[in-house]
């Protein structure tokens, strides 16, 4: 679908309000919702072409919207991309991109201390199929270099990582992966393109959760690719069109005006996600903290000259404990002790969340999964949200300050 009429050099704050579709001949606004599963067609050879590909134009629900296409555009144009491809969770990007680009035979390298769910995707779904992958320590690009072989088409990363906050050097593993002909793809969904444009580093191509703070406020469900439009229109668009990942008009549109807060909301959350990790920092109860706005943080100078400066809304801490055991009960005991903050698995809202990552998001990972991607059982997730930063310390000391 056309895209509006728009200068060039516009900063991606103005790009989250004003990208989209072009106006419809009513002159709204906001960009309108269109809730239609199907498009009269002009006449039956228009649609012949346009069903071929060879002519601009909607066809079936399935394959495309123009509420759906102005998220897509607004998203691309944030990202820095010429296109993007949306889908309906962050999980079926995930998958729609290794539909498309990997066959039975090809080599994946990932991160080993990425989300539980992506492991476990190509880890053990995709290898089903013949999709072999290799899961190597997040920061180590030494490591990344040494696990790429002849038949590897793709390095995926995701910076920071959930739920340890670790950060990627995303231009050397640019140039690790093109070096050996392959892609480079980068999980952007903690940072998002208010703080972090992975594809002026190199990155090919910029996966997305868009259930998380390109939303905002956990309303709905969605996610999205954004890349080149080749890749868009041959690698993507036909697994789109037979596999049916489609994101409905509707959470399209709630996310498309969720884009037009997200710079404000980063710099927001951000703020108050450091104070919070500051705080914690010199808790008696608190073992470590995980946050790349601290300077404790191994990667903190990274996060800072990729990140805008900012370290993000996502945290991390780990409780003081003998052993394991002890851990997963001191953990449960602070997210128990509770009573304004939400316990909850999900990111991204106004509202702070918490969570035992060992037990939830990353519970279906084996044990030696988890210890080797530092996932311990008494280490607690916050998601900072928008409440006074007074209050969210006090609803978390509840539980820290009484562990006996």
């Amino acid at each position: 679908m056309t895209q509006s009429k728009l200068p060039a050099g516009l900063h991606p704050d103005t790009l989250a309000i004003r990208a989209a579709a072009e106006r419809s001949q009513y002159g709204e606004n906001s960009e309108a919702l269109y809730l239609t599963s199907g498009y009269v067609q002009p006449t039956a050879e228009a649609a012949a072409r346009r069903f071929a590909g060879e002519e601009e134009g909607f066809t079936y629900g399935r394959y495309g919207n123009p509420t759906v296409s102005s998220f897509e555009q607004r998203l691309a144009s944030m990202e820095g991309t010429e296109a993007a491809m949306s889908t309906a969770s962050g999980m079926s990007a995930i998958l729609m991109m290794c539909m498309g680009l990997l066959q039975s035979g090809d080599h994946v390298v990932c991160s080993q201390s990425m989300f539980g769910s992506t492991i476990k995707l190509i880890g053990s779904d995709l290898a089903k199929f013949g999709v072999l992958s290799t899961f190597v320590p997040q920061t180590d690009v030494d490591a990344w270099r040494a696990a790429v072989r002849p038949n590897t088409k793709l390095l995926f990363a995701e910076t920071p990582t959930n739920p340890l906050t670790e950060v990627c050097d995303i231009a050397a593993l640019a140039d690790i992966a093109h070096k050996a002909g392959a892609l480079l793809a980068v999980d952007n969904c903690f940072a998002t393109p208010a703080l972090q444009r992975p594809v002026e580093m190199g990155a090919d191509i910029i996966m997305h959760s868009g259930t998380k703070f390109l939303d905002g406020q956990g309303r709905v469900m969605a996610g999205a690719l954004c890349a080149s439009q080749q890749m868009v229109t041959e690698k993507f668009l036909p697994i789109l069109k037979s596999g049916g990942m489609t994101l409905a008009p509707f959470n399209a549109w709630v996310v498309l005006k969720g884009l037009e807060t997200l710079g404000i909301r980063m710099k927001a959350q951000s703020a108050q996600a450091l104070a919070l990790a500051e705080w914690l920092e010199h808790h008696p109860a608190v073992d470590r903290v995980f946050y790349p706005g601290l300077q404790s943080h191994p990667q903190h100078r990274l996060a800072m000259a990729q990140q805008s400066r900012l370290g993000g809304a996502v945290l991390s801490f780990s409780v003081k404990a003998a052993d394991p055991e002890a851990a997963r009960k001191r953990a449960f005991h602070v997210l128990d002790s509770m009573q304004v903050l939400s316990l909850a698995t999900n990111l991204g809202d106004t509202k702070t969340m918490c969570a035992h990552p060992a037990s939830t998001s990353h519970g279906r990972m084996t044990e030696a999964q988890r210890q080797a991607a530092g996932i311990g059982q008494g280490l607690v997730r916050v998601a900072v949200g928008l409440e006074h930063i007074e209050d969210i310390k006090t609803d978390l000391a509840r539980g820290l300050d009484t562990l006996s």
